[in-house]
């Protein structure tokens, strides 16, 4: 089968043998979505070699321990746990210690023809949500996640910095919880599109007269100023939550978070039925933000034009 790899200095699209089942699933991939944690490991985030990418819809080809499972269109939650610990007997496998992450660590990715999953990281995706849209499970997932953290109620003033793909996740999934959010970024044309009625799109120059408005802010620029700008934006004993995973050192003044009694929150994963669901209801046009789809095979030409400033969701249809 065809797959996107690196090697740890480059990407590369290379001919490989379909992966083992090792009593998993075996699911032919539909599409994948190409996301920044992928730009990130290709510049050397996580140290990780192999296929990446974890956000896809699939049809499940073969099943050995669940045949109920073949045939069936699914998405699957990218944290394979070791299912003996603590945490995964609890039924939470996102911080196993053992655990592997599809296409980030220790587990070859979606960004190829076919891939493995355990059927308990497998969920079906319902009638009515389109392949275009039910790609995006799993970065909603970790957007609409943010909720399982930090409370946020119809008078929460909440401000999401960052107009990229996540970003625009983070401000339409809280939109559900607050009537106060604003969604801050660089790109006017971006700020339009994700509007909605309690939404409002401030500029990132314009951001100023918001200093220590904020009750929570949710850091999803990808940028190493980022951190810097949402303490900024924090009331006293404000909560920040950091959704972008940047490569290298960030500079920051902690004296801030000290004085304000600030609360740092790190917020990776979240689960995947809730984003079904909401996707389910149509509550959130996903759609509007796909830029460009392009087959597997010119992925090398995909991952150049998800990398371009401003670019939006890139998809790959093997």
């Amino acid at each position: 089968m065809k797959a996107l790899r690196y090697n740890g200095s480059e990407l590369a699209l290379e001919e490989v043998a379909r992966p083992d089942l090792n009593d998993e699933v075996l699911v032919r991939v539909v599409r994948s979505g190409i996301c920044n944690t992928d730009l990130e490991i290709v510049r050397g985030y996580a140290g990780f070699e192999g296929t990446i990418g974890h956000e896809f819809v699939g049809i499940v080809e073969r099943s050995p321990n669940d045949p109920g499972l073949v045939g069936k269109r699914v998405v699957g939650e990218i944290n394979v746990g070791c299912g003996e610990c603590v945490l995964c007997r609890a039924g939470d496998s996102r911080h196993c210690e053992k655990r592997t992450v599809l296409g980030i660590h220790g587990r070859d990715g979606c960004h190829a023809e076919f891939l493995t999953l355990p059927a308990r990281n497998l969920l079906e995706v319902p009638q009515g949500v389109s392949d275009a849209a039910a790609v995006f499970t799993e970065p909603l997932a970790a957007a609409y996640g943010i909720t399982e953290q930090v409370e946020i109620t119809p008078e929460t003033r909440t401000a999401v910095l960052g107009d990229g793909k996540l970003g625009i996740l983070c401000a339409w999934s809280l939109a559900q919880r607050t009537r106060h959010l604003y969604l801050i970024g660089k790109h006017q044309s971006k700020l339009n599109a994700a509007g909605t009625d309690n939404i409002e799109g401030i500029l990132l120059k314009d951001s100023e007269k918001l200093r220590r408005s904020f009750d929570v802010v949710v850091e999803a620029s990808g940028s190493k100023s980022g951190l810097e700008s949402a303490i900024s934006l924090l009331k006293p004993r404000g909560k920040l939550v950091l959704k972008s995973t940047v490569h290298g050192l960030v500079e920051w003044e902690p004296w801030r978070v000290v004085v304000d009694e600030i609360t740092i929150v790190g917020s990776r994963c979240g689960r995947f039925a809730p984003a079904l669901e909401l996707l389910k209801q149509g509550r959130l046009d996903v759609s509007r933000l796909v830029e460009e789809e392009f087959t597997l095979g010119d992925g090398i030409r995909a991952f150049e034009q998800a990398a371009r400033p401003g670019s939006l969701k890139v998809l790959l249809t093997p």
